[in-house]
């Protein structure tokens, strides 16, 4: 299968959870700080990461929808092996960006700015947030968040040509990312500055690279 894996999808989202941390790292501290001390701070990230998730498994949904109204080309053009390729290349791009190396990736990112100052505002809606409930729905909003690191998976999303594949995919995904960001909303000045050190975001940055290169290699050797 050309896709990417169940595994790696989670792996990605495990390694990178520096960028994690710098990108919904805010709005989880803003939740748990803002919790009194007397309520247990658990259920509020579980609930927020959940509504994270199920946004990240929709889009995934909706990626492989679009991938397998595409596969009809595939008599004219190797559309699978091109989004394996372009997903691989994201990868690539990704592992440089989480090193340190190239801010390509942030362009990327700016892509889909247009329409999170759409989504954004309604977030304003479960804040402060009183329950787990609203903090599934925060997580909800938060999920669209324009993410170099989701895209990257999304585009393998497209590559499955299937809308539960790729709703799965962005599962393993979304579950690799959540132990940094339980993590932050339990310890997180600690925890982010131990993320942002230059020796992790490094080796994280290549680990997620070599996904990349792996996955070019696979396609020539396919070739």
């Amino acid at each position: 299968m050309l896709e990417l894996s169940l595994t790696a999808a989670f792996l990605v989202g495990l390694l990178g959870g520096g960028h994690c941390a710098g990108m919904c790292g805010g709005i989880v501290g803003a939740v748990s700080i803002s919790l009194p001390n007397a309520k247990p701070k658990v259920p509020y990230l579980l609930g927020y990461n959940l509504g994270r998730i199920t946004s990240y498994c929709i889009a995934g949904g909706i990626a492989g929808a679009v991938g397998a109204s595409s596969f009809f080309l595939s008599h004219v053009l190797p559309i699978e092996k091109i989004l394996y390729a372009l997903a691989s290349l994201m990868l690539i791009l990704l592992g440089l960006y989480l090193s340190g190396i190239s801010a390509v990736l942030t362009r990327v990112e700016s892509l889909g700015q247009r329409i999170w100052k759409r989504i954004q505002p309604y977030g304003k809606r479960f804040m402060p947030v009183q329950n787990p409930a609203q903090a599934f729905g925060l997580g909800l909003v938060w999920g669209w968040l324009p993410c170099g690191l989701v895209y990257s998976v999304l585009i393998a999303a497209i590559a499955t040509g299937s809308p539960l594949q790729g709703a799965l995919l962005m599962l393993a995904f979304g579950l690799g990312t959540l132990p940094t960001l339980l993590a932050m909303g339990l310890a997180a000045v600690r925890l982010k500055s131990w993320l942002q050190q230059p020796w992790v975001r490094k080796v994280s940055g290549f680990a997620v690279l070599a996904f990349g290169v792996a996955g070019l290699c696979r396609l020539l050797a396919l070739n």
